[in-house]
């Protein structure tokens, strides 16, 4: 290690008032008086008693603590908010999942500046507090590096494999009625069997790879079972890494310069990853104030990009396979040709320099270049006068017949009326089922379920006659159907998703990458000028203030900043 050469932000004038009263309270936690002077590092743990997702940080945190001291720093661990979909969505429609990412962002914030403390660990789990953790690293600027803290097992259930998605998909093919409830039941009993992240390539262990392709986790890390001894090596060498970054002032900002982003949205492409990365990785940019315009880059680097790796729900592969594979390092080294590998990375060394030597272990889970899994781009971002500002559709990796979808319209406001329509066989096959007011404003946060209803048209067996679009945002396990998600601008704000009535065409093609609203420009003006902004959800706690605030999915749907002054 090198010597220190630098004074410490988190150091003070010994007896000063700043000094004199952090000693006091250290004292009184058995820290020495010596360690006044080291590196002080937050460990930032979202453990919680509420999801598996989380319920084994703590035993992580603790190596990384080990670590950190082991190599002359100082551990301080701290909590933040700890959202899981699948516990925290039951609340206010979901509008508490992607309100909670800017929530952890805000609490790492609160902890670390506050304290004015040297560096961060960020052990990363499920879905929002990823993107949250890296917004706080591109806002904060201390140096930071992020753990990837694993997947879960998955089981089997009748001799099939059974993971989060299955039980997920089928609960709403239950509601259809397509899918006995003690199927579900039992399904539920058996699909996860350890602590960690979905096991598909859903959001989680999508941007856990973003973090190593951005080049803010060590290399080899993403992803990993979680609790394996794999895991727990990356978390160590994380502890003894951050202490040097930070007598290096290695700072984020020097990591997520514009070619990082590019790599990272080159590996989302490359994997047909959750579509949720797409705004969080917005979102990272947007803290770090670099100008780079993530929905360009995946409008622009989409159709260059080839998919090398098929794993669920858009393959066949596993998850532990592609980890087994070489994960994220081994798919970087295939897409070392596109990369910009001049980038720096919490090494300290380059891209290139964490590549060198390196062979992917097997080319048919993850391939190379000239021989990809798909001929086409597995997300594609659409424009057209339904969606000016852009909109998302995911095709996956199988050749699809219908690439082309025009029919009438049939609008709702709710999931719950949605599915009850699906249920009740109310939505007519060769119909655009649109489903609106689930955007950031409007959900709040994209709360309003629109999952539900893509499972729920899956169960009803219209998965390839009926369209839907939607302002909302889809779960990284949905990769089903002709779906549209995150029309912008949103119906909330009076976007033309707004104007959309029952009966008129809209047509989504794939190849020309547009969907319109088939309807004459008078009419729309007439419509226009009688539309009337929808009464705002929630007018008190977090979710008031994320409504009030929040600002446009090109930004990444981060808290807007005061420009009044």
């Amino acid at each position: 290690m090198n010597a220190p050469a630098r004074k410490l932000r988190s150091n003070f004038p010994r007896g000063s008032y700043l000094w004199a009263v952090r000693n006091a309270q250290w004292q009184a936690m058995g820290i020495p008086e010596e360690d006044c002077e080291k590196p002080k590092i937050a460990v930032v743990n979202s453990s919680s008693e509420l999801a598996a997702c989380y319920s084994h940080l703590d035993q992580v945190a603790k190596v990384v603590k080990e670590a950190i001291r082991a190599a002359g720093g100082v551990p301080f661990e701290i909590r933040t908010a700890a959202p899981s979909d699948f516990v925290t969505g039951a609340g206010a429609r979901g509008a508490y999942m992607l309100a909670a990412r800017d929530l952890v962002t805000n609490d790492i914030e609160a902890a670390v500046e506050g304290a004015q403390l040297d560096g961060m660990v960020c052990l990363t789990s499920c879905d929002k507090t990823v993107p949250g953790q890296l917004m706080a690293a591109a806002r904060l600027n201390v140096p930071t590096i992020l753990v990837p803290c694993g997947y879960q097992a998955s089981g089997e259930y009748k001799g099939q494999h059974v993971d989060i998605e299955e039980v997920f998909i089928h609960s709403m093919h239950a509601q259809i009625g397509s899918t006995p409830v003690d199927e579900v039941i039992g399904m539920s009993r058996c699909a996860i069997r350890s602590p960690g992240v979905c096991s598909g390539l859903g959001t989680a262990n999508t941007m856990h790879i973003v973090c190593e392709a951005l080049g803010m986790a060590l290399p080899g890390s993403a992803p990993v079972a979680a609790l394996s001894d794999k895991m727990f090596t990356d978390a160590r060498a994380a502890g003894a890494r951050i202490v040097q970054m930070v007598w290096d002032d290695l700072k984020p900002r020097d990591i997520l310069q514009p070619g990082a982003f590019a790599n990272a949205v080159k590996a989302v492409l490359s994997i047909g990853g959750s579509l949720n990365a797409v705004k969080h990785l917005q979102a990272v940019a947007t803290e770090a104030q670099n100008g780079v315009d993530v929905y360009g880059l995946f409008e622009r680097l989409g159709p260059e990009t080839p998919v090398l790796a098929g794993v669920r729900p858009i393959g066949e592969h596993l998850i532990e396979e592609f980890e087994a594979a070489g994960g994220c390092r081994a798919l970087m080294k295939q897409l070392q040709p596109l990369l910009d590998n001049g980038v720096r990375t919490v090494t300290g060394g380059s891209v290139a320099d964490n590549l060198t030597g390196y062979q992917p272990a097997n080319a048919e889970v993850i391939r190379p270049i000239a021989r990809p899994v798909a001929p086409r781009p597995a997300i594609v971002l659409l424009r057209g006068s339904l969606a000016p500002e852009g909109a998302l559709i995911k095709p996956g990796i199988v050749e699809r017949k219908v690439r082309r979808f025009s029919g009438p319209a049939i609008c709702f406001d709710t999931s719950d009326a949605a599915v009850a329509a699906l249920r009740d066989k109310q939505v007519p096959s060769g119909s655009v089922l649109v489903h609106r007011g689930a955007g950031a404003c409007g959900g709040p946060a994209m709360g309003g379920g629109a999952s539900r209803v893509v499972f729920a048209i899956d169960g009803a067996g219209l998965g390839d006659e009926v369209a839907m679009l939607t302002d909302g945002h889809l779960s990284g396990l949905v990769c089903k159907g002709i779906v549209v998600a995150e029309v912008a601008p949103e119906a909330a704000l009076g976007g033309p998703l707004a104007l959309v009535q029952d009966g008129d065409t809209i047509t989504i093609d794939l190849d020309t990458r547009r969907v319109d609203l088939e309807v004459a420009p008078q009419v729309l003006e007439q419509r226009r000028a009688a539309w009337t902004k929808p009464s705002p959800q929630f007018d008190r706690g977090w979710l008031q203030i994320y409504r009030r605030n929040v600002g446009p999915l090109a930004q990444g749907a981060v808290l807007t900043r005061d420009t009044a002054e």
